[in-house]
């Protein structure tokens, strides 16, 4: 078998998809972390905390847009 550094790599995406594909999970875990929180310690208090604007919009966009750039990192040609 032929190690050279000239043989290309038996990976199946090249260095920018793998770091697209790094930006796009912690994109992802940024969205999650901001839909976290917002309950009540005590079950019988409703804590109107949960329907605040940081966790009905704008963590579902930063996840959705978190699944685009590892999407994009699946697509792109290296």
């Amino acid at each position: 078998m032929n190690t050279t550094p000239d043989s290309p790599s038996n990976f199946a995406f090249g260095r920018s998809n793998y770091m697209w594909l790094g930006i796009g999970i912690a994109v992802l875990a940024l969205g999650y972390l901001l839909m976290s929180g917002g309950g009540s310690d005590d079950p019988n208090v409703f804590d109107e905390s949960i329907f605040s604007f940081r966790r009905i919009t704008l963590a579902p966009t930063v996840v959705l847009a978190g699944y685009g750039v590892i999407f994009y990192a699946i697509l792109k040609k290296s």
